[in-house]
């Protein structure tokens, strides 16, 4: 057996698949890692934990009580912006509260904005899958009121709607939950985008937005 052969078998053997040489698959694996934290999902324990991870990746977190608030917060966050993109089926009501001067630029699968036309928009606004508070991480897995994965990557300001009820505390939760849907593209936002080089100098906005606002919306 060469030891490709053999790395995969190991893998089959992991994952209760049946073995390279077809022999009966493995059962009963234990799994060590914690599946699920002590926190509640939804609970304001739980999204505690996520604002505080936010905030220590240099995420700004606001909070609204009502979707109308949710409207007013997103409209002061963009007071100044001249275009913002938007998945297709982003809720409306999000939107209400923009400035007669923003154009709202909208993007879909089958009618695609280009890439010059996102890096000429200010910003975007989507809605979340999921969020973990263990890690402050927010979950996007391309549904309609997230868009493709371009639209969060290319603007330079993202400003993200997640409910109270979408926040779990561990990321095994989290894989369960994003595992209803494997083939959607997902992409994993742990505040904004970041890089340093070899003397630790911080770059933010080079592989994605500069600046990430979260909004904190009451459950649907």
């Amino acid at each position: 057996m060469s030891a490709r052969d053999d790395v995969l078998a190991r893998v089959r053997t992991a994952l209760g698949g049946p073995t390279a040489t077809g022999g009966p698959a493995a059962s009963g694996i234990a799994r060590a890692y914690r599946e699920h934290g002590e926190l509640a999902p939804g609970s304001s324990e739980v999204v505690d934990v996520l604002v505080d991870r936010l905030v220590d990746y240099r995420a700004h977190v606001h909070s609204a009580e009502t979707s109308a608030d949710v409207a007013t917060v997103v409209g002061d966050l963009l007071a100044d912006a001249t275009s913002v993109v938007v998945p297709a089926g982003l809720d409306a009501a999000w939107l209400a509260g923009l400035g007669a001067g923003t154009a709202v630029v909208r993007d879909a699968r089958d009618d695609p904005r280009t890439p010059d036309e996102l890096d000429r928009t200010d910003a975007v606004v989507t809605a979340a899958r999921v969020a973990i508070g263990d890690t402050g991480t927010i979950v996007l897995d391309g549904e309609p009121d997230q868009g493709r994965r371009a639209i969060t990557l290319v603007p330079d300001l993202h400003v993200c709607v997640v409910r109270t009820d979408q926040v779990v505390q561990s990321v095994p939760e989290a894989v369960r939950l994003l595992a209803a849907h494997p083939g959607r593209p997902q992409t994993w936002i742990s505040g904004p985008s970041a890089t340093s080089d070899i003397e630790l100098s911080r770059v933010e906005g080079v592989h994605g937005p500069r600046t990430l606002h979260v909004v904190l919306a009451p459950p649907r």
